[in-house]
């Protein structure tokens, strides 16, 4: 499955439109996690605990919309758009959404 930021696939012609597809993945930071980028708050630097939560949500998204984009008859995803959003009456909720055009292409 190929999955693209671009328009079309460089050297592919699309055959066939199946739709817009999404991804979405919806996490709870822990307090172990606060508690660590609280700490790289105070004395600088970054925090891996919110860029390792942000990157395996960013992954679960990608995955999930490629999925329901196979499950379409799709080979490609392609205008694929990632966006963050965080929830929660505290903000401890971070969603992640994928979204993009599943196609055909041969």
């Amino acid at each position: 499955m190929i999955l693209t930021t671009t328009p079309g696939v460089e050297g592919k012609k699309i055959v066939e439109y199946k739709g817009i597809v999404f991804g979405e993945v919806i996490s709870g930071v822990n307090f172990i996690k606060d508690f660590a980028a609280g700490l790289s708050n105070i004395f600088g630097g970054r925090s891996r605990s919110y860029e390792g939560e942000l990157l395996e949500a960013r992954e679960a998204a990608l995955r999930e919309m490629e999925q329901r984009a196979a499950s379409l008859g799709a080979n490609a995803v392609i205008g694929v758009d990632v966006d963050y959003e965080v929830l929660g009456q505290n903000g401890n909720m971070l969603m992640v959404t994928a979204s993009g055009t599943a196609v055909v292409i041969e």
